[in-house]
């Protein structure tokens, strides 16, 4: 199974941004479908952004739409995401995800798409 390791998250003003790194190793030649989610206290996961990895599809929330931009380097095994004009309800632990060819699924922005999760990195956006 892929390991999963992200970076970047910070605190930061309302209006500004981050961008997020997620480092993979391991089975990374099955990562079909890549993303990003989000999870605030009390509240459950949600997709964020995700990309099919062979074609460079992109699909975004729609409360993100804009504003965030999913990316990857498939030399450096690296999914990115770009933050910008972040709000305080953007706060959040921030989750990289991995899924496999096989697992099917109807929406890649649902958690059922993905088996390999990283640790998060939290996300602070004060007003």
């Amino acid at each position: 199974q892929v390991q999963l390791v992200e970076s970047g998250g910070g605190s930061v003003q309302a209006g500004g941004s981050l961008r997020l790194s997620c480092a993979a190793s391991g089975w990374t030649y099955d990562s079909h479908r890549m993303a990003w989610f989000r999870q605030a206290p009390g509240k459950e996961r949600e997709g964020v952004a995700a990309i099919y990895t062979g074609s460079g599809t992109t699909y975004y929330a729609d409360s993100v739409k804009g504003r965030f931009t999913i990316s990857q380097d498939n030399a450096k095994n690296t999914l990115y995401l770009q933050m910008n004009s972040l709000k305080p309800e953007d706060t959040a632990m921030y989750y990289c995800a991995a899924g496999p060819s096989w697992l099917w699924a109807t929406d890649p922005l649902l958690t059922h798409a993905y088996n390999g999760w990283g640790q998060g990195t939290q996300v602070t956006v004060s007003s």
